[in-house]
């Protein structure tokens, strides 16, 4: 059975129509979004709209890709910024009317499958200038997907912390969803030594999550493990993938409800991978897991002088009187039996009479 990342790699599960890849300053999720845009155009079936924002079109498919290819369009915005350069192509075309242009571009893409890729939805938001009009283009092509097929989809980059983000995932802009975020193999190495939680199987999943969550979403403590005293830096190639997945449909056409896992990625290892497979994070399995605790040793082992008693002693040992159980009175006096005496006076109101002797019963 495939893995849920490779699922949202490889197979677009139905209905699953919102793929947002969440970076950050110390872990980047293009790998990823690399291997989902080769995937996507290694479906003959279905076009991609690939727009670059942010990152050159040569960082997730090479010119041989492109040219061996038709059902890919590629739009390169990288060299048009606000302000500074409104049109360099001399054909017209302003940054004012980037919605326009999105939305015109992913229109004109022939009938079928459809994959939209934005590279950097931050971008996106600043050439913009609100997040209102960019959650309403973003909403737009939503709509234009879901047109064009169950397994067509829209697949967002984000980098985090973003203001953005919280919309994204919101059911209000879409019921399913598929969340991929990228994160430092030290942030689970930190959680395994400093709270003696490691993930799961190793720990209970209840015990894992209340604390690898609320932790990972304070980046400050990602960025302090990394970038801080004794951390590695950022750019490792292995990572790990926190995948969670809402809504939409499994295999069989049931539906879902939410499904969150830690994967591991790994360039090495052809991308999605176990945990247990990352290099850095084989300590923790190699760690033997904690056995049960031995009898504690017997006290009267070893001793100079012996405890224990034959059963001679031990018959003799009950039959001597303790002076303490009959303590203020002889030995065999048997106690009288407890009884209360009540000796009525000439106030107490007592009639031996039976008051209803006058009743003929």
């Amino acid at each position: 059975m495939p893995s849920l990342l490779s699922s949202a790699i490889a197979l677009p599960v139905r209905n699953q129509q919102l793929l947002v890849l969440q970076s950050s300053s110390v872990q980047s999720c293009l790998p990823i979004l690399r291997d989902v845009v080769k995937k996507a155009i290694e479906r003959a079936r279905e076009r991609t709209v690939l727009f670059c924002l942010l990152y050159p079109p040569s960082s997730f498919l090479d010119n041989a890709a492109r040219a061996q290819t038709d059902n890919v369009l590629v739009v390169d915005r990288t060299m048009r910024v606000p302000d500074y350069d409104e049109d360099p192509d001399g054909d017209g075309e302003s940054v004012t009317s980037l919605k326009d242009v999105v939305l015109d571009k992913v229109r004109s893409v022939p009938t079928g499958p459809l994959n939209v890729v934005i590279d950097s939805v931050d971008t996106l938001l600043s050439d913009l200038g609100s997040i209102s009009e960019a959650t309403r283009i973003l909403s737009e092509l939503l709509t234009i997907v879901r047109t064009r097929g169950s397994t067509s989809r829209l697949v967002l980059h984000v980098l985090a912390p973003s203001p953005i983000l919280p919309i994204l995932t919101q059911t209000r802009l879409s019921p399913s969803l598929t969340h991929v975020i990228a994160h430092p193999t030290a942030l689970l190495t930190h959680l395994a030594s400093a709270y003696l939680t490691p993930p799961p199987p190793l720990s209970a999943p209840e015990k894992f999550w209340g604390i690898f969550i609320p932790i990972s979403e304070r980046h400050y403590e990602s960025e302090k493990l990394v970038f801080g005293q004794g951390g590695e830096g950022g750019g490792l190639p292995e990572f790990v993938a926190e995948v969670l997945v809402r809504g939409g449909a499994d295999g069989s056409g049931r539906r879902r409800g939410v499904e969150r896992v830690l994967e591991g990625w790994s360039p090495s290892l052809g991308g999605p991978c176990e945990l247990r497979e990352l290099e850095d994070l084989r300590i923790l399995w190699a760690k033997k897991p904690t056995t049960e605790v031995q009898d504690a040793p017997d006290p009267t082992q070893n001793l100079s002088f012996n405890l224990n008693l034959t059963p001679q002693q031990q018959r003799a040992r009950a039959q001597v009187p303790l002076p303490y159980a009959h303590e203020g009175r002889p030995v065999g006096q048997t106690p009288n039996p407890a009884a209360i005496l009540y000796d009525p006076d000439s106030a107490d109101d007592i009639d031996d009479d039976d008051p209803d002797e006058d009743l003929d019963i």
